[in-house]
């Protein structure tokens, strides 16, 4: 299944890429997906998560801002937050 919002659309391909690699889930990666229960990252893999969406974004999270980042709705969330704000 494919999301009709092109952040959390690129979140999800980011993650698929990784599948197999450092994260080990199954099934559809929407909104609601939550980034450490269901795509089973362990902090490593968690901070290397990150990385991959501050590069595929061309931004920074900032650490302070991490512990808010529960779901992929949210991160996408904190994306559209920081585009506005650099726009």
């Amino acid at each position: 299944m494919t999301s009709d919002d092109p952040i959390i659309e690129r979140i999800a391909s980011l993650a698929r890429s990784m599948n197999g690699k450092q994260m080990n889930f199954e099934g559809d990666i929407t909104a609601d997906t939550d980034v450490v229960r269901d795509l089973k990252l362990d902090s490593l893999a968690s901070m290397d998560f990150i990385m991959a969406v501050e590069t595929e974004f061309d931004t920074l999270i900032p650490v302070d801002s991490m512990a808010d980042i529960r779901t992929v709705g949210d991160l996408a969330a904190l994306l559209r937050s920081q585009s506005a704000k650099a726009a």
